[in-house]
């Protein structure tokens, strides 16, 4: 799956969120730091969601974004991060 992640500078700190999955956030030193704890918090939200059974909305295919809407500081990128597969549910019978 790929998401859109939007990338904040704050001071010499970065913070990174996913429009996609309110809520999914992460923050690092940098920016190659930030990207890799965003790509883990979107594995683990996404597995989270599915655990409690909520909707898990896909990326989005298409982003319009104009570049004078940015923020100073801020920037755009894909990630890509490998989710597990939803979990079928299964009865087991037992034959008796």
């Amino acid at each position: 799956m790929r998401y859109l992640v939007r990338i904040y500078r704050q001071g010499d700190d970065y913070s990174a969120m996913v429009p996609d999955l309110p809520g999914c956030v992460a923050a690092g030193d940098s920016v190659e730091d930030v990207r890799d704890l965003i790509a883990e918090a979107i594995r683990l939200h996404v597995d989270l969601m599915r655990r409690s059974g909520e909707k898990v909305p896909g990326p989005a295919r298409r982003v319009d974004l104009s570049v004078d809407e940015l923020e100073e500081g801020e920037l755009c990128t894909w990630v890509d991060v490998k989710t597990p597969r939803a979990r079928r549910r299964t009865a087991s019978h037992h034959a008796r």
